[in-house]
């Protein structure tokens, strides 16, 4: 399929400025809606000039949402909360949010909708974050046959936000937890290889109507994944402190009033439950991807956590 004109909604976030390179390379016009255009116009050299072109908006905006998609020949939708804040609810963001944009770009003759999502979304989960997750898959569907949804499992990255913050408290914690004992299992996978899945989604008419689930090659425990953040900042010596749910539960009763949101108890919920592929559902080898391992990209962005700095004993002439 041609892209000519691409709207991406969350384009400056961390995965979105993986994909936006990608897009600048087709020569497509990118329209990037998003709260805050001043914060987003680090995007504008990944392509030509006037090719990237940040946009405020609000997607709980109907009117503005059928403005920023009207004309689009593709649109990408890529917001996601990890926790609930003021005025930005999970139904508003992850349900009501990417209904209203694909009936949108239906009314629009938009040709195609890629929505991503997250692995184990289920209108029956335990936690809130993945039932609107769900609800907003069926909203997408129900506006758009045709709209192909991602499902990835926890991203990972040089901007991510799960290595990264683990190396970072690593600097002071006198010890990290791992909630519930650690155990829960995860298939990380590269932002890369996300952003190659959405323009597979986006040019390949193979792909129409199908809902793939994104998993790394391997398969780890929460507990090792925070082991693998120690070992590539520095740190391999800092202690794990397993953590009951129920502990976890309590403390994230404290956290989740604080303003940065550092721990919720839905997040807690989601930890309960393992976060790898189902193999009911294809996948990145169906994209025609090879999932990047952890071994090779962990170690160019955490060395920047290392005691002393990213040279750190490096000799000089």
């Amino acid at each position: 399929m041609s892209l000519k004109v691409v709207t991406v909604f969350g384009g400056s976030g961390f995965l979105g400025r993986h994909l936006i390179r990608r897009l600048a390379k087709t020569g497509a016009v990118i329209r990037v809606p998003v709260r805050n255009a001043e914060k987003a116009k680090f995007l504008k050299p990944m392509g030509d000039v006037g090719q990237i072109v940040p946009i405020a908006a609000d997607i709980r905006d109907p009117a503005a949402v059928a403005h920023h998609v009207e004309g689009a020949d593709a649109v990408v939708f890529l917001v996601g909360i990890l926790a609930p804040t003021q005025g930005r609810s999970f139904q508003a963001i992850h349900a009501d949010a990417p209904g209203m944009i694909a009936r949108a770009a239906a009314s629009a003759g938009v040709g195609r909708l890629v929505q991503v999502s997250a692995m184990g979304a289920d209108a029956n989960a335990a936690a809130e974050y993945l039932r609107t997750k769900a609800a907003g898959e069926a909203a997408v569907r129900a506006a758009m046959a045709d709209a192909v949804i991602l499902r990835p499992s926890i991203v990972f990255g040089p901007e991510d936000g799960f290595f990264n913050l683990f190396a970072s408290l690593a600097r002071f914690a006198p010890v990290l937890p791992a909630f519930g004992g650690g155990g829960t299992r995860m298939q990380p996978v590269y932002v890369g290889d996300v952003a190659d899945a959405i323009m597979a989604g986006l040019t390949n008419p193979a792909t129409n109507g199908q809902t793939y689930e994104l998993g790394g090659p391997e398969v780890f425990t929460f507990q090792e994944l925070i082991k693998l953040a120690l070992i590539h900042s520095g740190r391999p010596n800092k202690p794990i402190l397993p953590v009951p749910f129920p502990l976890a539960m309590a403390e994230a009763w404290i956290l989740e009033k604080l303003p940065l949101k550092l721990l919720t108890r839905d997040q807690v919920t989601m930890l309960k439950s393992d976060n790898v592929c189902s193999g009911t559902l294809p996948g990145l080898a169906e994209l025609g991807i090879s999932p990047t391992a952890l071994a090779g990209i962990l170690p160019t962005y955490l060395d920047r956590f290392r005691p002393g700095g990213r040279f750190a004993g490096i000799r000089t002439a």
